[in-house]
């Protein structure tokens, strides 16, 4: 089974916009790793939006 190129590109977009991490690295990681930075990145989103 292949990865959808534009859930890639979601991804790869919301980590670069997040952190400002070069495309060429964030395509260099994992899936599961890439995966796992962009739930930690919505877990940080949705605790500051709740000003915690």
């Amino acid at each position: 089974m292949t990865y959808a190129a534009d859930r890639l590109l979601e991804e790869v977009a919301y980590v670069a916009y997040h952190f400002h991490w070069a495309r060429a690295d964030i395509l260099d990681l994992e899936h599961r790793e890439r995966q796992t930075w962009v739930r930690e990145i919505a877990r940080i989103n949705t605790r500051m939006n709740e000003g915690g």
